[in-house]
């Protein structure tokens, strides 16, 4: 039996186990990416572990979360970021210079490499055939540090594309289709494949907007082939040598395979306040619409604004719809600058953000009270754009643009106007002198770390109590996210990957209800005591919570390898390194 892409890239970099989908697999990384929203505590920790220069072949650290800089925090952060940058041979992209998961696709992405960032839309790079994995701030120190990135041996699905897409149907409808038939749940510790004809109908960029949206289905990461379109983007980005001809075995083998016909779908839409709440946008049309956010990093590359620019040509938008465009990268700007398209958007009513994350992660850009807003991102999850009550829609590019011009939803194949042809350069405008390289530093030891009084030390691990006692400080429905709640002390029915290694690498426990009805058996502020829990965690027993404030109890369960168990014993990663040391 041959071998998936998934198992030909990842198995030769297995540090710990083996190949055996299900059981835990500790990795090599070859490169790490963070952001400045999670980078400051992620070079923290890598301080903490007292290691002088990153052991990854690349990592980069990329400003453009926080880069509204009311008050001095976020400034002191990014000069923070800066300097750990020139000390510990990183790669530094400044504020401006865009996105993390755009840049590093045009940029620094090799095909067959392993990319572990600290945003969970690293996926992304699987548009470039990398296996690129989002993970916790501290997994990615440790990476850096040179030590392997532990995860699930992946079950993998072949995804089989045939056929081509349709005009108007676009690279973010196959996206919404994935979520439509994977759903938000129930495919941890799988990995999206794809594969079949239809792949070569893709662009990178296309292939790109897919795997970025694979997080929302929970996978651990989505890949596509490297193949001749590739060598094509690297070529258009002078970056042919990082070129590799990859692809799985004729007779790989899947832990299942579904096929999609990109001929036979349709402008999709992922209605409030879900990605996986899908629905035809025939069917939702004429829902007025107040705001229009095109971009972010599953749709902001050259074609999806070019596209857009196109349809908006000698138009401009309608008078109760607020238009925003934030491109992926300044790349982008300048090429969509030196070929007409920005032009056409502003003319158009386009208001312009900054190469940067903003109006996805609610930083800027609010839709009114209530509004409806159509956005090209990625989660729409209630209160995530900034105002409590909207209504936001998750759309492709061309019916962002629809809806710009009618100002209700509109299937944009009801525009009544030919679909825009765009030509993708064959070399675009390549500048990177907003990226500061290693090399650029003379002498890193002598590198003072810039610390503003925002930044402190990390705190002190603390072995794992003998008894924990604590309040129930919140509860919270389904489908909760850490745009919910920060990682602390948790009961949940069951828990994302991410999530669940995040509260494991800081030394918490992740415990799930051995009976979903005990649930109601909690409510928020009552007292909770599990005695003996240092001792259950160490010997694997049974774990019984007590609820002092209702006078009931119940058992719970974690399900922890050996090495996590460790490591919660021990206080967490860091502290568990040490010990190891």
């Amino acid at each position: 039996m041959g071998k998936s892409l998934t198992r030909k890239i990842l198995e030769p970099r297995i540090l710990k186990g083996t190949w055996a989908p299900g059981e835990e697999i500790g990795v090599r990384i070859d490169q790490t990416l963070t952001q400045d929203a999670t980078g400051t505590m992620a070079y923290l920790q890598f301080e903490t572990m007292g290691i002088p220069k990153v052991q990854t072949e690349l990592s980069v650290s990329y400003i453009d979360h926080n880069t509204l800089q009311v008050g001095f925090e976020n400034a002191d952060d990014h000069r923070y970021l800066a300097s750990v940058a020139r000390k510990y041979g990183l790669f530094l992209s400044r504020a401006g210079n865009g996105i993390c998961h755009q840049v590093h696709l045009e940029r620094f992405g090799k095909p067959g490499r392993t990319l572990l960032g600290s945003d969970s839309h690293t996926p992304t790079g699987g548009g470039i055939g990398m296996i690129a994995i989002g993970a916790g701030g501290l997994d990615v120190a440790m990476a850096m540090g040179g030590g392997p990135f532990y995860m699930s041996c992946p079950k993998v699905i072949q995804v089989k594309l045939k056929g081509a897409l349709q005009p108007w149907v676009s690279a973010k409808d196959v996206a919404l289709k994935m979520l439509e038939i994977f759903g938000t749940k129930g495919n941890v510790g799988c990995i999206m494949e794809y594969a079949g004809e239809g792949v070569k109908t893709l662009s990178v960029p296309e292939r790109a907007t897919i795997a970025n949206m694979g997080a929302e289905m929970g996978v651990t990461t989505s890949i596509f082939p490297s193949d001749g379109t590739t060598l094509a983007f690297l070529k258009s980005q002078g970056r042919e040598e990082a070129y590799t001809e990859l692809a799985a075995d004729a007779d790989a083998e899947y832990f299942k395979t579904v096929e999609i016909d990109l001929s036979e779908l349709e402008p999709l839409a992922a209605l409030p306040h879900s990605p996986g709440n899908i629905a035809r946008v025939r069917d939702i049309a004429g829902l007025p619409v107040q705001q229009v956010c095109l971009g972010s990093c599953t749709n902001s590359s050259y074609r999806d604004l070019a596209t857009a620019a196109k349809v908006l040509e000698d138009k401009v938008s309608h008078p109760d719809v607020s238009f925003v465009v934030t491109p992926g990268s300044k790349q982008v700007v300048r090429n969509i600058t030196k070929d007409g398209y920005l032009d056409l958007l502003v003319a158009a009513g386009g208001r312009f953000v900054e190469p940067s994350c903003g109006f996805c992660i609610g930083n800027g850009q609010s839709p009114n009270s209530g509004g409806v807003s159509l956005r090209t991102s990625n989660r729409n999850f209630e209160a995530r754009s900034g105002t409590q009550d909207a209504q936001v829609y998750l759309v492709s590019p061309e019916t962002a643009a629809a809806a710009v011009i009618t100002g209700r939803i509109t299937d944009p194949r009801d525009l009544g106007m030919a679909y825009p042809q765009v030509s993708i350069p064959a070399e675009f405008l390549v500048d990177d002198r907003m990226i500061i390289r290693p090399e650029e530093t003379a002498d890193p030891a002598a590198v003072e770390i810039q610390r503003g009084p925002n930044i402190g030390e990390p705190l002190k691990s603390e072995p794992y109590p003998t008894d924990l006692v604590g309040l129930a400080s919140i509860k919270l429905g389904d489908k909760i996210t850490t745009d919910h709640i920060a990682p602390a002390g948790v009961l949940a029915q069951s828990f994302e990957r991410i999530h669940a290694a995040n509260l494991v690498n800081f030394g918490i426990l992740p415990l799930i209800f051995k009976d979903e009805a005990d649930l109601d058996k909690v409510d928020a502020s009552d007292r909770l005591e599990i005695p003996g829990i240092r001792r259950a965690i160490v010997e694997g027993t049974a774990i019984t919570v007590q609820n002092r404030t209702k006078g009931t109890s119940f058992e719970v369960k974690v399900e922890l390898s050996e090495r996590q168990r460790a490591i919660v014993v021990a206080g967490g990663s860091l502290a568990h390194a040490k010990e190891a040391k």
